[in-house]
């Protein structure tokens, strides 16, 4: 068996946990196979095991590696998603950050995560990706997002028109600071801050949420995963932001951006006793009530 470790954020304090992790993994006779930045920093400060494999940017994930764990918050699993793209390799994300909703599994259930995947005591939760298709290259090597598609205002305080279609029919222009299109995933990041719903992972749909609409009859609004969402954008500025989670490029009016849903999806890892309603009350408190 082989895992691969994935960590964006390299913290001093979180070196007891990967000297614990590699420990176990050698205990198990797991290989690791180690993000490159991560292996040059642990390099330093815990003993490697003997034999490990690494992968990067120019090295990719292989399809022989059976998990991925992600160490960090939630914004390193949107990073691994680059890495595993249509390899099909299930992602278990280990929360080292302050919210953890997708990664949900904690620190000290390091061995109880190991154990429980070398006995296939585990669920896949198959979340769907958004992909954009541009007029120009953008985002080449993964263009595509777990949580959503966004566009913004960049050089100027002025807001921008975005025109927006579905399925080559006009839906309306948002004149808005910015546009967001939202997975199911990414329903309860960026476009909740900005009014959107939230929408169950199993759930076929879209959503789109503008941020700080001029108008206040534009809300978000629910659409078919199957619909392909295309936009021209214009504004006083000469440049625009686009970005696909935490991964942003800089465009201009002449591009033409269209987001559909990816042809593949990720499988995240869910262990006994995890599941999407605990996570809503445990981590957004949901429907909590401190007056009961």
């Amino acid at each position: 068996m082989q895992i691969a470790i994935y960590n964006r954020v390299f913290e001093t304090e979180d070196i007891p946990l990967f000297e614990q992790l590699l420990g176990l993994l050698n205990k198990h006779q797991i290989t690791p196979v180690i993000f490159e930045d991560l292996a040059l920093r642990l390099k330093h400060h815990v003993q490697m095991p003997s034999k490990y494999e690494i992968f990067s940017d120019a090295v990719p994930l292989q399809t022989r590696v059976n998990f991925v764990f992600s160490m960090g918050g939630d914004g390193t699993m949107l990073d691994i998603v680059k890495f595993v793209g249509d390899k099909n390799i299930p992602i278990l994300g280990i929360n080292l950050g302050r919210l953890g909703f997708l990664a949900s599994t904690v620190a000290g259930e390091i061995e109880f995560a190991i154990e429980s995947l070398m006995k296939g005591a585990y669920i896949l939760d198959q979340r769907t990706l958004i992909h954009l298709d541009t007029s120009i290259p953008l985002f080449s090597e993964a263009p595509f997002a777990l949580n959503e598609f966004s566009v913004h205002r960049k050089d100027s305080s002025s807001l921008i028109k975005i025109h927006t279609y579905l399925n080559g029919e006009f839906l309306c222009t948002y004149w808005a600071d910015g546009l967001i299109v939202s997975t199911p995933t990414g329903s309860t990041g960026y476009s909740l801050s900005c009014g959107g719903p939230v929408i169950f992972p199993q759930a076929n749909s879209f959503v789109i949420t503008p941020v700080a609409p001029h108008n206040l009859n534009v809300r978000p609004i629910i659409i078919s995963d199957n619909s392909i969402i295309s936009f021209e954008i214009e504004g006083r500025a000469d440049y625009f932001l686009c970005t696909l989670d935490a991964r942003s490029e800089t465009i201009d009016s002449t591009v033409s951006l269209a987001v559909k849903k990816e042809n593949f999806h990720i499988n995240l890892i869910r262990l006994e006793g995890q599941n999407f309603l605990n996570t809503l009350r445990t981590k957004l408190f949901w429907g909590i009530d401190h007056r009961n």
